[in-house]
């Protein structure tokens, strides 16, 4: 076809299905495939993934470690806004989603690409994630997107495929897969198959990244994490990098049980799912950078930031994260970090990340003016003029409740 796109950045993982897409690229459009693979802490040997590449005659194989800007670039500007999705969904797959659209774009200009192509379902939220990342930065490129094109449509017809095409097929994957998964520094998820029925609870060999809180250790442990700007930067007085830190916080997330949430949420694309999600490191984040906030942040701009975060947790789950939008909020967000900085001490015991203790040179927290002994900072006879101003207007409603009859105006 003339319109056949010649040369294509594919998001490759490696796996069955990518490597499925790639030889169906190649033989669907003539094709010239180059494919990236990010290492965004998934804890895969991505090496794999090369060999894979070149067995399927890939000359171009991009393999990156994106794990420091990930984490310095996505993850933590995102939880400088507290953000969660639903009230509970730490966002961990859609945060992952621009950065790796962002680097294929920019590979598709290095190599004179004239398409990209991801291996998202026409089901789930991330063909929507990666496809708006794609065009916000390149307008004019073109998407394939294989799942909503090809006849593929059965387990038993990609593996027919793979069959004709000799790619590899490892044994496990010839029957049904119990459930899927999708992993990177910040999170687990896993859906679909044995999870799809929302009343049966996920069995335990489920969980891969947190050990069972019920078996964790009996006495809890303490750990104390140091911020600036709105960033944690050290554990125990132990300066890291932030992909470093975040691993860190995962290990001691997984030994405690950390981070597990079952939840049944909204796609952006209309359907409900119900995915098993495992942010122990994140949730450790999420409290602490709670209670650094908590000493530090004025109370109108905390509010704000509680009224504004479910919009922009909204924003990053249906893949507009280079969104004006999305872009403003931020720039609120982070001018209200400058003075979050200090340290927290959380207590991580049986699966629950507590808060017990937090200081701050900008410390907004006076002990003169909320201690029960005797002040000379703050005269409580004023709280009596701030009580009836406040009471007027329902002083005011009450009265006119007690009119017997309304007015006539004939």
């Amino acid at each position: 076809m003339s319109s056949s796109p010649m040369k294509v950045v594919l998001a490759y993982s490696g796996g069955l299905d990518t490597s499925i897409i790639l030889k169906w690229l190649q033989v669907t459009y003539d094709a010239e495939v180059v494919t990236f693979t990010a290492d965004l802490g998934q804890g895969e040997e991505l090496e794999p993934a090369r060999k894979k590449a070149e067995l399927l005659g890939i000359r171009e194989i991009f393999i990156e470690d994106l794990r420091e800007e990930f984490v310095r670039d996505y993850v933590f500007p995102m939880f400088r806004a507290n953000t969660v999705y639903e009230g509970q969904y730490l966002l961990g797959t859609a945060i992952a989603r621009p950065l790796i659209a962002k680097r294929q774009i920019e590979i598709a200009a290095a190599v004179g690409a004239d398409a990209v192509c991801h291996g998202a379902t026409g089901k789930g939220n991330d063909q929507v994630r990666f496809e708006l990342g794609y065009y916000a930065l390149n307008p004019d490129i073109k998407v394939i997107a294989p799942w909503r094109e090809w006849d593929l449509t059965s387990r038993t017809r990609l593996i027919e495929f793979a069959e004709q095409h000799q790619i590899p097929i490892p044994k496990d994957k010839r029957g049904e897969a119990p459930f899927s998964v999708d992993a990177n520094l910040l999170h687990t998820s896993s859906e679909g198959k044995a999870l799809e029925d929302p009343w049966a609870a996920a069995e335990e060999f489920v969980y891969s990244r947190t050990d069972n809180p019920v078996s964790a250790p009996d006495e809890p442990e303490f750990i104390d994490i140091d911020f600036e700007k709105g960033d944690a930067v050290a554990i125990n007085g132990t300066a890291m990098s932030p992909a470093t830190l975040l691993t860190a916080l995962n290990d001691h997330g997984r030994r405690h049980g950390i981070g597990r949430l079952d939840l049944l949420e909204n796609r952006f694309v209309g359907m409900k799912s119900r995915g098993i999600y495992e942010t122990p490191g994140g949730t450790i984040l999420l409290a602490a950078h709670r209670g650094i906030e908590s000493i530090t942040l004025d109370k109108g701009a905390m509010h704000l930031k509680d009224e504004i975060m479910p919009k922009y947790a909204e924003l990053i789950y249906n893949g507009f994260w280079f969104s004006p939008e999305r872009e403003m909020l931020q720039a609120l967000i982070d001018t209200s970090q400058d003075c979050v900085c200090g340290t927290v001490r959380v207590r991580l015991y049986k699966g629950s990340a507590q808060v017990v203790g937090r200081k701050s040179p900008m410390s907004l927290y006076s002990m003169a003016h909320v201690t029960f002994e005797e002040d000379s900072v703050y005269d409580q006879r004023d709280a009596e003029g701030f009580i009836k101003l406040n009471a007027l207007r329902l002083q005011l409603l009450k009265q006119r409740g007690r009119v017997q009859e309304p007015p006539s105006y004939e």
